[in-house]
Formats: structure tokens, sequence, C-alpha cells
């Protein structure tokens, strides 16, 4: 369990980042009132992940704990990771045209700012993904 000063300093280390990150969070936490967020692993840095959920990538013989939803700062955007794959497409992606002014990827949403973003798009597709991991029909689940 990340205690609460470690993300506090998770965001402050964001410099000019942090108010951003801090509103990203804020939507991500109302979408799911009492979402557990955790500090992870990701490359040299960290991501703010919320939702923990057993993971088992094709190379690995066990399950690890992986966020459904993760949360990073990255040079020149933000980037939500959305983890949820259902009848073998990413709804992050599937959902692309529909977050306003965004680049996709499979499971990132990035995005410079919230402002550019549909907020209420963005706060279901966290709160879609969520509930089919719930549901055991999130394909990433290895629960």
């Amino acid at each position: 369990m990340t205690a609460p000063e470690e993300i506090e300093a998770w965001f402050a280390a964001a410099g000019e980042r942090e108010d951003e990150l801090r509103r990203v969070d804020a939507l991500v936490t109302a979408a799911a009132p009492g979402i557990d967020r955790q500090l992870v692993g990701a490359g040299r840095g960290q991501m703010l992940g919320y939702g923990l959920m057993p993971y088992k990538p094709r190379s690995a013989t066990v399950a690890t704990p992986w966020p459904v939803v993760a949360l990073a700062a990255q040079k020149r955007h933000l980037s939500l990771y959305v983890c949820a794959v259902v009848d073998g497409g990413y709804i992050a992606e599937a959902r692309a045209a529909r977050l306003g002014k965004v680049s996709c990827g499979k499971s990132c949403v990035r995005f410079s700012s919230l402002d550019r973003v549909d907020a209420d798009e963005l706060a279901a597709l966290v709160r879609d993904a969520l509930a089919l991991t719930r549901e055991g029909r999130n394909a990433y689940y290895a629960g």
C-alpha cells in the first residue's frame, strides 16, 4: 500500500504538471469513489495506479498486481492508461473519437491538458473499465 505522503511527493515531483495531474486524479477518483491508489513502477519512473487487478503477461508464469487505470506525466503530455480489453478490443482505443483532442494508443490516452478532453467521456471510460474488470469481462484481468 502506498502511503498518502508518497503520493503527495509524486505529485510535487511533477513540477509544472502537478496541477494538471491533480485535476485528472480528481476526475478518476470522482468517477470511481473509494478506488485504491498505488504508485507503480513504469520504466525508470512511477505512475499513479488505480484499481489493482491480477495481470499475467504472456511471458510471465504468475500474475502480478497491475492497475486498471494509471496516470503518468510525460515530457510533453499526460498519459492515462486504461487497461481494459473486451472482445479483443481495447476500450480506450475504441472510444478515442469521443474523448476530445487526444492521441490514443491501444490502452493509452494522451493529452496536454484536461481542458482538451471531454471530461464526461473520460470519466465514463474509467467507470466502464472498472465495471468490466469487476464483472470478469476484462481480458487483462487474470483473476
